[in-house]
């Protein structure tokens, strides 16, 4: 006999004999027909040992990102991070800015009452709106603040270029 349903359950439909034979003491869960439910067995995976919590996670950088005419500017708080730790790569439309900031633990957690700092590698990425000059980016850091500016590229600018020649003359 097939299982009822939920809704046959909930709305009656299913005779009281029934019920009886499920819940009867010599009846073992599992020995109906195949009603077409997959079991799943517990695996590794399953029990989320590939992102457990003793694997360290990467941060996400917080930024404000904004443009003046001339310019794309960036910035992060960065405290607690040494200015040559941090790993800046520009390419015309995005920017990658990683690092790590070091924990110093001065007691064991059980004496934290609150624990709210991010210590570890983070990493943000930027695609930027407009190109820029890879060339001419420059990047500070002053008390925790990292500022990156980006010249914005100059499409309108146009140059005349000389043709050179490269026939001798007079023979």
């Amino acid at each position: 006999m097939k299982k009822p349903s939920f809704l046959e359950r909930l709305t009656g439909a299913v005779p009281a004999n029934d019920y009886d034979r499920i819940l009867d003491e010599d009846h073992h869960f599992g020995d109906e027909e195949d009603d077409g439910k997959e079991t799943y067995e517990e695996t590794e995976d399953w029990n989320g040992t590939e992102d457990s919590p003793t694997t360290p996670q990467e941060g996400e950088l917080p930024v404000d990102m904004y443009q003046t005419n001339e310019s794309i500017i960036i910035k992060a708080l960065v405290a607690g991070v040494s200015p040559t730790d941090l790993d800046i790569s520009i390419t015309r439309d995005m920017v990658t800015i990683r690092g790590v900031r070091e924990e110093y633990q001065e007691t064991n957690d059980d004496n934290y009452f609150h624990r709210e700092l991010f210590w570890g590698s983070f990493s943000r990425t930027l695609l930027l709106p407009e190109e820029v000059v890879i060339d001419e980016a420059e990047a500070q850091e002053k008390h925790g603040l990292l500022e990156i500016r980006l010249p914005k590229l100059d499409k309108h600018r146009s140059t005349q270029l000389k043709v050179k020649s490269n026939v001798v003359q007079g023979k």
